[in-house]
């Protein structure tokens, strides 16, 4: 999910060329309604998006009574300096990938939330 076409365009591209389908929301409303009646593996979140915040749509999907409620949510964002990787586990996202994308990053880490493993982005360093 993103608000700007042209990134919504490049995701889907990567993600076609890996095998994948992609679906597209180009709102929170928009978002949280279709994982409300559609079942997805993986959903990708812009974080900074008008109307509501990618953190406030995993805040709502999170406090759904639904199934979609665990479904595994990757922020996307290009501000990398406001927030640790480690707050994006605490908000409730399974991972985080920075903008730009990079492929082998964005496909690492949907790999690893599909398969229900914790990113070592947000493992603490002793």
């Amino acid at each position: 999910m993103d608000d700007d076409p042209m990134n919504l365009r490049v995701v889907q591209e990567i993600l076609t060329a890996f095998g994948h389908t992609a679906v597209m929301a180009s709102s929170g409303q928009e978002a949280l309604a279709r994982l409300a009646c559609e079942r997805f593996d993986v959903v990708l979140m812009d974080i900074h998006m008008p109307e509501m915040t990618g953190i406030e749509v995993v805040e709502r999907l999170r406090a759904s009574l639904g199934p979609e409620r665990n479904t595994p949510v990757i922020a996307l964002t290009a501000d990398v300096l406001s927030r640790r990787p480690q707050d994006y586990a605490a908000l409730g996202f399974a991972d985080f990938v920075s903008k730009p994308i990079l492929v082998s990053g964005l496909m690492a880490s949907v790999r690893r939330a599909v398969a229900g493993i914790p990113s070592r982005r947000f493992s603490r360093a002793s």
